[in-house]
């Protein structure tokens, strides 16, 4: 089994490993992290909760070892949780060694972040609408940027950020190491990495229809009227201790949220509508125990490292087959199991079937519970033969 000391790194990156009781590497990092260092671009296919960020943060730290303080890391990521995670994560490793790192993000005043630039950080890691308007209103220079980080491509593209990204890599100086961190690999994320990285290797360590073996998987079947009945009935249940309930959208967030605290439930929400500090204090809350119930929309399903989530509940099924897989993975992780329900209703059944095709399993029908529906299947259309 490789150990961390087998990697080629620093002597005193090892140290904080060791201090912070990292000893094996994933497969992610155990493949990325000598390119990385090397100097190659990397493509790397990987889906959340493999362990990517510490993947890309461990070479960076490398590079700013041994290029000195005016080396400079830009990271781009999709969300303001995220940004502040990878920040988080380069902090464990980077600020004993004298490294600093901002997250540049919307939801906070963009006058406190210039004076943080002042300080001339290494890493500067971004959502991309804050990073173009500190570009444009010129309050950012990016000449000195060594390395590019482009996290969680997919999503990036998905919320329509593509633009954005061309805007900023034209920003950057020519010569530059690219990495780019994808989950799935479609065909616009192949036409991204073509623009942008220069021979790259490219690291897949999982399918993108992957899902964790340690994660039981239900289906409810429901009329859509007996939904919230449902999902009170099981949070009725003790050995739901830490749940993620997924919305498709914030008001239906708002719905499920109002329920469950007439109910007499502790729980809290993320979305696009709520504030960095809101969104920070949820997460908190929920991570270290205070709230038993986080209900999300899909901005929650990549990005989120929080232990011990007990269950995953869709309320309602992702319309995009891939973010179920995302949505799932936010528990059994680090090595526990956990449960993945999803409250299915007639018009919900070729969500499921799409879903099913993509993890190649079908989901098992949970019938025993007191709103159990008889939903109709409808049956596949037969190909008609040519006629000759």
């Amino acid at each position: 089994m490789m150990k961390f000391n087998e990697l080629d790194l620093d002597p005193k990156v090892l140290k904080i490993l060791e201090l912070n009781k990292f000893e094996v590497p994933t497969e992610i990092q155990k493949q990325a992290i000598p390119h990385i260092i090397k100097g190659s671009d990397v493509l790397g296919l990987a889906k959340t909760g493999t362990g990517k960020t510490v993947a890309f943060v461990l070479p960076i730290i490398e590079k700013l070892i041994k290029n000195g303080p005016s080396y400079r890391v830009v990271v781009i990521a999709p969300t303001r949780e995220l940004v502040t995670q990878i920040k988080e994560t380069f902090e464990i490793f980077g600020l004993k060694l004298g490294f600093e790192a901002i997250d540049l993000i919307g939801g906070v005043r963009k006058e406190i972040q210039v004076e943080k630039l002042k300080r001339r950080p290494s890493l500067l890691v971004a959502t991309p609408g804050r990073l173009i308007d500190l570009i444009k209103n010129k309050l950012i220079s990016l000449a000195e940027v060594g390395t590019l980080v482009i996290d969680e491509a997919d999503m990036l593209l998905d919320m329509g950020f593509l633009n954005d990204i061309k805007f900023i890599v034209a920003s950057l100086p020519r010569q530059r190491q690219n990495l780019l961190f994808s989950a799935t690999m479609p065909v616009a994320i192949e036409a991204l990495a073509n623009d942008i990285l220069r021979s790259p290797v490219k690291i897949e360590v999982t399918p993108e229809s992957s899902v964790v073996d340690s994660i039981r998987q239900k289906v409810y079947f429901v009329e859509e009227e007996n939904k919230d009945f449902l999902l009170l009935s099981l949070l009725e249940k003790n050995h739901l201790s830490k749940v993620i309930i997924f919305c498709k959208a914030k008001y239906g967030v708002a719905n499920v949220v109002e329920r469950l605290t007439t109910s007499g439930i502790s729980v809290c929400e993320i979305h696009s509508n709520k504030s960095q500090t809101e969104r920070e204090a949820a997460l908190k809350d929920f991570s270290e125990g205070r709230i038993r119930v986080l209900v999300a929309t899909d901005i929650a399903a990549r990005g989120i490292d929080i232990s011990k989530v007990s269950h995953v509940i869709n309320f309602n099924l992702p319309e995009d087959a891939t973010n179920y897989v995302h949505r799932i993975g936010r528990t059994a992780r680090a090595n526990e199991d956990g449960d993945a329900i999803s409250l299915c209703s007639q018009k919900d059944l070729p969500l499921l079937r799409n879903i099913e095709a993509l993890i190649k399993r079908k989901i098992s029908v949970e019938k025993n519970h007191p709103f159990h529906a008889e939903l109709v299947v409808p049956a596949k259309k037969k190909r008609r033969r040519p006629r000759r």
